[in-house]
């Protein structure tokens, strides 16, 4: 098979068997282009019964994959690389029709997520080697070794904000350790996974190792529930990972990973340099619409350059923060997913006004020349607030950036870990030792010294707290996709017991 990017999506939303397909179902959703607000197709969703028949299919494609060695696999794993660094153009704009946000930004995760086959095309052979054990009376008694061996049908759920991305971080360490993948987007965002199917399958991944279903809240429970299903992954808020958590051990235990919400902080000292600070706020509120879970929107500001901040921050944000068609090279600002979630992002500039809070610039919706349909937001700066107010304390997920001013070490880091988040926090400062000290002080995952939002693909991703648990993006991962055998061997010619 030859990949070729589609011109729309009327070959259908869903892949089985290394196709593209659709299904026969009585309940479709609209699948929107966030870009001009429109509905661009009508996309079955899954019941339980298509549920079973695609983890059926991936069940049974499994082992011959499985039984493939890691640098086999590995190879296949380049191929996809490859291939999406060749349509690298083609899958961005898709992504920009799929998501909304700037095509700058879109070039930048295809980038990255070619990458991410390749690294763990590269480890799996190192990495999943068994080992042997050393035990007593020696090789001459008694061995043992151990074995990797994959868990068979990984079930995973994703997210809408970087739909190709999310979709890459789960398949490429579950393809490389062995196993088989049933893998079901957001209904916000379901084409970028279809996509990533015909590479696999163009890449060599057999028919039936990836498979996407599409739907809602009963495909999403049906896959954590099913029994062939021996592992899950999923991205998205703490409520549903909660409810995944719980779903994923009605019918058999399963390992879940859990990268969910966050409410994360970036904390800058009066030592640090303020235009670089500045840059660092930019990069922590304002990538994809602010439609990123390790936004820290609580920008903690201490008191000494609080005024030249501000000032400095207002005045970057007026002149780079252009709100406009994401397919335009000028673009800075792109389109929030949905109607619904911009009308939340205003409820949270609403609740703040309320509150006491003090708009400094943005913070409205605003009507692009040409795309006038898309959920568009000019991005907030606000200041005024308590560490009390709703959207100090609640995950806004859009480009709302909240000054907080602070006087001591010890009491911004207080109430920065004052949050049932625990995704990720940046620390700004001239003085390195602070800037480790205080790191190692926060209650996150991630935490970025001197920058923010930075993401490679060696480096473990994940949260503490509420935010989730199990990592991505890391060699711990490859290991998490695989469960350990021991296996004990005696070499002597009799065996004895104790009776």
């Amino acid at each position: 098979m030859v990949f070729t990017a589609p011109s729309d999506l009327s070959g259908g939303l869903y892949f089985l068997n290394g196709k593209r397909t659709t299904v026969e179902a009585s309940e479709t959703f609209d699948v929107i282009e966030p870009r001009i607000g429109k509905v661009v197709a009508q996309c079955p969703k899954a019941t339980a019964q298509i549920v079973d028949e695609y983890v059926k299919v991936a069940s049974a494609a499994q082992p011959a994959w499985g039984e493939t060695t890691a640098l086999d696999r590995g190879k296949v794993l380049h191929k996809v690389a490859d291939l999406i660094r060749e349509h690298a153009e083609e899958l961005a704009v898709w992504e920009v029709k799929t998501n909304g946000k700037p095509i700058y930004e879109a070039r930048c995760d295809i980038a990255s997520s070619a990458d991410t086959f390749d690294f763990f095309g590269g480890i799996a052979t190192a990495v999943l080697q068994g080992d042997s054990l050393e035990l007593p009376g020696g090789p001459s008694q008694r061995i043992a070794y151990t074995r990797r061996e994959p868990y068979g049908v990984i079930g995973c759920i994703g997210a809408w904000n970087y739909p190709f991305q999310t979709c890459v971080w789960k398949v490429a360490p579950a393809l490389a350790a062995g196993n088989s993948v049933v893998y079901k987007p957001s209904p916000f965002a379901p084409a970028s996974p279809v996509l990533l199917g015909e590479i696999l399958t163009a890449a060599g991944v057999p028919d039936g190792v990836y498979n996407v279903i599409q739907g809602e809240g009963e495909a999403g429970i049906a896959l954590c529930e099913h029994q062939l299903v021996a592992k899950v992954s999923f991205t998205g808020s703490v409520a549903s990972g909660e409810a995944v958590q719980r779903q994923s051990a009605t019918k058999n235990v399963k390992p879940v990973t859990l990268e969910l919400g966050g409410k994360s902080e970036l904390i800058i000292f009066d030592d640090s340099n303020v235009q670089s600070a500045v840059a660092a706020a930019m990069l922590a509120n304002f990538l994809n619409q602010g439609q990123v879970c390790t936004n820290a929107t609580r920008v903690f500001v201490q008191r000494g350059i609080l005024a030249s901040f501000t000032e400095a921050i207002v005045k970057e944000a007026n002149e780079k923060l252009k709100v406009g068609d994401p397919l335009l090279e000028d673009t800075r600002v792109g389109a929030n997913i949905n109607e619904g979630h911009l009308q939340r992002i205003l409820g949270y500039v609403e609740s703040a006004k309320q509150e006491g809070g003090v708009v400094l610039r943005g913070g409205e919706r605003v009507h692009p020349e040409g795309v006038e349909g898309g959920a568009y937001f000019d991005p907030a700066i606000i200041t005024g607030l308590t560490d009390e107010a709703k959207a100090v304390r609640e995950e806004i997920f859009g480009a709302c950036m909240l000054i907080l001013p602070f006087d001591t070490e010890e009491e911004v880091i207080a109430r920065a870990n004052n949050t049932t988040y625990g995704l990720a926090a940046g620390v700004f400062s001239g003085n390195l030792a602070r800037g480790h000290r205080v790191a190692a002080r926060l209650q996150a995952g991630t935490v970025f010294i001197n920058t923010y939002n930075d993401t490679e693909v060696n480096v473990p991703f994940g949260g503490f707290k509420n935010s989730g648990h199990g990592r991505e993006n890391c060699i711990d991962t490859l290991r998490a996709h695989t469960q350990t055998k021991a296996i004990y061997v005696n070499v002597q010619d009799t065996t004895e017991h104790c009776f």
